[in-house]
């Protein structure tokens, strides 16, 4: 399944992908979710700089089955159930070198135009340092969102010790909720959730959240320092969108740590410059995940974490478009919608 155009999606007959390196795994895919990245594509066909080049297929949020392996290939074998990690660095530059794969200089990745295409696809081939292979008990379904909560692992990782923080997330779409479940696991003691759908809201409060707020229909800052008038000790910014990064500006206590996730639409994030230098706020990025797959899934595997709660929709392979448009509308109070390969 490709992109052919802005909100247009096509199936086509490509031929099968051919293990073309010693260690290269073929896999045979049988879930993959929709990612807001992969929406974006959809919807205006880039991201930043990164601009897709029709027909192209999305994806990198999959789980699938090892159909066949290069002949150095020792992590995985054919049979295996695996978790896909859908960054490909190459492990030889100054950034790999230093321990930051995910920050590769020559960093290819699942479904970025210019890098490789995506896994919206019944097969393809990735290097084996990219399978994980998951125990009998976990379900395809957690394999794959062990994508996104290894980002939410990551960005809680780099941010605070958790234990007894009072933390905010603003956006609880797929990420936000990757980043609320490993905080609370770690002992944060309030979290402070906002979104514009109450139905991920009411996942929120389900899943732990202390409080929570309706972007459109209420004054979030002020409901959460009503709540935390000493203010938050950490702010995760998930949802991509100027007013959340003022209000986490707005939110974070003295010395308090901001955590930029989000991915948006426009070129420049303005920052208050009088309210975070008084603060002497620390601001930053958070860009993928760096070795917090195999924690990610240990944690699902642990019972630590539950994430399918995560899961609100489920469609074939053959109507991906309608899972992309439900996703791009924000409707039906979808969190993450999974495809089906089977």
């Amino acid at each position: 399944m490709k992109l052919t155009g802005i909100r247009q999606m096509e199936m086509m007959d490509v031929p099968k992908p051919a293990i073309l390196n010693d260690r290269d795994v073929l896999i045979r895919m049988k879930t993959l979710g929709v990612c807001g990245s992969d929406i974006h594509y959809y919807v205006s066909g880039k991201i930043g700089s990164q601009v897709v080049n029709y027909p192209f297929a999305v994806g990198h949020e999959g789980a699938g089955l090892v159909e066949a392996v290069g002949k150095g290939v020792s992590l995985v074998k054919r049979g295996d159930r695996i978790a896909i990690e859908p960054a490909m660095p190459c492990w030889e530059c100054d950034q790999c070198k230093a321990g930051r794969p995910h920050t590769c200089r020559n960093l290819r990745f699942l479904g970025c135009p210019g890098q490789a295409e995506g896994s919206l696809s019944e097969f393809i081939v990735m290097p084996e340092t990219s399978c994980f292979k998951i125990p009998d008990q976990m379900s395809y379904d957690e394999a794959a969102i062990s994508e996104p909560l290894a980002i939410g692992v990551y960005a809680v990782k780099q941010s605070i010790p958790m234990k007894g923080a009072k933390v905010g997330i603003l956006g609880f779409g797929p990420i936000g909720m990757s980043v609320l479940l490993p905080a609370l696991s770690q002992g944060a003691s309030e979290v402070y959730v906002s979104d514009k759908i109450d139905e991920r809201l009411q996942i929120a409060r389900e899943n732990g959240a202390s409080l929570t707020a309706n972007a459109d229909k209420e004054d979030v800052v002020g409901r959460f320092t009503d709540k935390a008038p000493e203010l938050l000790d950490v702010v995760f910014e998930c949802c991509g969108q100027q007013e959340a990064l003022d209000q986490a500006v707005e939110l974070l206590k003295p010395g308090g740590k901001l955590m930029v996730i989000g991915i948006p639409e426009f070129e420049n994030w303005t920052i208050p410059v009088d309210t975070s230098r008084r603060k002497e706020l620390c601001i930053q990025n958070v860009r993928r995940q760096n070795e917090a797959v195999q924690p990610a899934l240990d944690m699902i595997a642990g019972g630590e974490i539950h994430v399918d709660p995560m899961v609100t929709h489920r469609f074939d392979f053959k109507d991906s478009k309608e899972a992309f448009d439900l996703v791009a509308g924000y409707k039906d109070g979808v969190m993450k919608a999974m495809i089906d390969f089977d």
